[in-house]
């Protein structure tokens, strides 16, 4: 009952359509310009950088401030250590697939990055890697799924538990799925970069 009620807070937090909500008080729906997508990058496109901002900050919080609830509450260690992966899975889960927007979410990178920032240090590895490569190649998409798979390559070396391993496999496991549709156009040398100055 209690990694249920977990799991569901998580999801509820997750879903949050902040990119969504951001484009509403501007007068766009952002599921419907641009790429269709509700994370940071086509609100960069179709918002603005202050905008894409606070949408990559809110979706990073989501994930961020729910570790930290599970991690604060005075469980047993034992049982954190199955109530934490559950509330990343299920947090980056609610933002991929929200229940506000009809089960149709992000990518669920910036989620996934803050939700494992307390649980791995590697985290913060993938996300300057982020940067690093969306500054280079200018393409969100490619920075994503590079900088996440060098992160879970570092976790699987050198991270001693089993559980972080999986949560982490999960991950990129949903965001590879997520990703199908940039991954066709990189291949195909059509997928969309990022303008402007970043």
């Amino acid at each position: 009952m209690l990694i249920f009620l977990i799991a569901l807070f998580s999801f509820l937090i997750g879903s949050i359509p902040s990119g969504y909500l951001i484009g509403k008080t501007k007068g766009i729906d952002l599921k419907s310009t641009g790429s269709g997508n509700i994370g940071a990058s086509n609100a960069y496109r179709v918002l603005g950088k202050k905008e894409a901002l606070l949408t990559l900050l809110f979706d990073m919080a989501k994930g961020f401030i729910v570790v930290l609830c599970v991690e604060k509450i005075p469980f047993a260690q034992n049982l954190k250590e199955i109530l934490i992966p559950v509330s990343i899975v299920s947090v980056v889960l609610g933002h991929d697939f929200s229940i506000f927007l009809k089960f149709k979410g992000g990518k669920g990178v910036a989620t996934t990055y803050g939700s494992t920032l307390l649980y791995s240090n590697y985290a913060y590895v993938g996300l300057i890697l982020w940067l690093i490569i969306l500054k280079v190649t200018r393409y969100a998409s490619l920075a994503s799924l590079l900088s996440f798979s060098i992160t879970v390559f570092f976790v699987l070396i050198f991270e001693t538990s089993i559980t972080v391993k999986l949560t982490f496999l999960i991950l990129l496991g949903l965001m590879i799925i997520r990703h199908f549709s940039n991954i066709e156009r990189i291949l195909q040398g059509s997928e969309h970069k990022i303008e402007g100055r970043i």
